[in-house]
């Protein structure tokens, strides 16, 4: 295993997903070492595609940037040591404009009741 503790850089998740994420990052760097990439996001999503549902996507790596669409709720970016791991449920984008920007403003206003 990668000696380190995990750091959470950027999350939408509820406590319970993120630490079910640790918990398997953890667990895939007992199985793999940690120039295997692949195989340990490969691991990664099909856990969380098994615990919570098809559509999870990940990517592992020392270096990589991103921009991606998720669902509300299904986002964690974290390190363990020097490997970072994004994991992320797909978000289809909506065929109307007009219906995502509503769809937008909707889950705008939830977050501001929330907080």
């Amino acid at each position: 295993m990668l000696e380190g503790k995990a750091v959470i850089g950027d999350t939408d998740m509820l406590g319970t997903m993120q630490q079910d994420a640790l918990d398997l990052a953890a667990k895939a760097l007992d199985f793999f070492d940690v120039t295997e990439a692949t195989e340990i996001a490969r691991f990664l999503k099909k856990e969380f595609d098994t615990m919570y549902g098809p559509g999870w996507q990940c990517i592992v790596g020392t270096d990589f940037g991103s921009f991606v669409t998720h669902c509300y709720g299904c986002f964690i970016h974290f390190y363990i040591g020097s490997l970072a791991i994004l994991l992320f449920k797909g978000s289809a984008a909506l065929e109307d404009p007009k219906a995502e920007a509503e769809a937008e403003a909707d889950r705008f206003s939830t977050l501001q009741e929330i907080a």
